[in-house]
């Protein structure tokens, strides 16, 4: 027998159903888990923050290239 036929059995060969696939309750209900928690809105409080980060991060970069004048 050859590499090729080997291996092309190997991939024939049905795989032990472990309930862990796509299609098995566990993974619909993470799929279903992950699409609400996408659904979720990105709090205001973050937003605010995250706008703030930027706003140092730009700061920070105009007086670094101002000094290097």
């Amino acid at each position: 027998m050859t590499k090729d036929n080997f291996a092309n059995q190997q991939r024939m060969r049905p795989q032990p159903d472990d309930g862990l696939g796509p299609t098995s309750d566990i993974g619909s209900r993470l799929r279903a888990l992950y699409g609400a928690v996408q659904e979720e809105g990105v709090p205001d409080q973050l937003l605010d923050l995250l706008e703030k980060l930027d706003n140092a991060e730009r700061d920070q970069a105009g007086q670094t290239s101002q000094s290097g004048d």
